[in-house]
């Protein structure tokens, strides 16, 4: 079978961890390939996430690097037995690589942890608001802008499972205002957070001007996965997402939710607050 010509995020992750262990182990690539019986190359596109791995490949890699973290090896293999296409990949080709990537990250998530400075976090942003701001945001062809609202909008639809994952959302008070589209498409978004609000398992919470934020906060998403270890982070970015795994970065983006959390609303007193914004439209 050729190697993948382009892994997901998701599989270039398992690949890393997998890379990672060996090199805990003090264990060269070479050494890998000949437990493996197959070519250097062949460890290499394992560890780039271009070759396919099963979990029971995965319990003998771990074995053979004396790895100990049993639910780091748990967590890997359930990712190793993952089959099937998501419905992100119906959009490749379409949309850039760092979309489908987002939409995966956020299917997979237990909870997701979000800052948003400017603008309404995108799983939570209606049709109409959505289509402005990409509009007000890059110089596209309508019929690409159409397919990036279109894909926008299923993300959503990790809110629909029986079992949904925990979603926090801290905005700041000049995402509510910014004027990015014409007061009525602004208004029926304010009302939308003021549902979404109610879901289970949302928790929406307002940064209000007033409230003085420490540090550089910006837009970015903290995706939660069955392990620490497993967790990512991904940097707002208008055409892309970067995403970040080493563990300085989330222990300093962790950090960065608990005090954007200490200065925000509390979920009754951010329905309220959003409610009077959507009021002075």
């Amino acid at each position: 079978m050729p190697p993948r010509a382009y892994p997901t995020a998701r599989q270039r992750r398992l690949g890393a961890e997998l890379r990672k262990m060996r090199e805990r182990a003090g264990l060269s690539g070479a050494d890998i390939a000949r437990f493996l019986g197959g070519e250097r190359a062949a460890a290499s596109h394992i560890e780039s996430g271009r070759y396919g791995v099963s979990s029971d490949r995965v319990r003998r890699l771990a074995a053979h690097c004396s790895a100990t973290d049993k639910r780091l090896i748990n967590a890997l293999a359930a990712m190793a037995d993952e089959r099937g296409k998501g419905w992100w990949e119906e959009y490749r080709g379409r949309l850039s690589p760092g979309f489908l990537d987002l939409a995966e990250l956020e299917h997979h998530a237990v909870y997701m942890r979000a800052i948003d400075m400017l603008h309404v976090p995108g799983l939570l942003q209606t049709r109409a608001y959505a289509k402005e701001l990409i509009l007000s945001s890059v110089s596209e062809p309508s019929e690409e802008v159409g397919i990036r609202v279109e894909h926008r909008m299923r993300r959503r639809e990790i809110f629909d499972r029986p079992q949904p994952p925990k979603f926090q959302a801290l905005i700041h008070e000049a995402a509510l205002r910014m004027r990015y589209c014409r007061p009525e498409t602004m208004r029926e978004q304010l009302e939308f957070l003021i549902e979404a609000s109610t879901w289970p398992g949302v928790s929406i919470h307002v940064v209000p001007f007033s409230a003085q934020i420490t540090g550089s906060a910006h837009s970015m998403l903290y995706a939660g996965a069955t392990i620490p270890q497993l967790d990512t982070v991904q940097l707002d970015s208008a055409f892309d997402g970067g995403f970040l795994d080493a563990e300085p970065h989330l222990i300093k983006y962790r950090a960065l939710l608990d005090s954007v959390e200490e200065i925000s609303l509390d979920a009754e007193e951010s329905r309220k607050f959003i409610h009077r914004v959507a009021q002075e439209m």
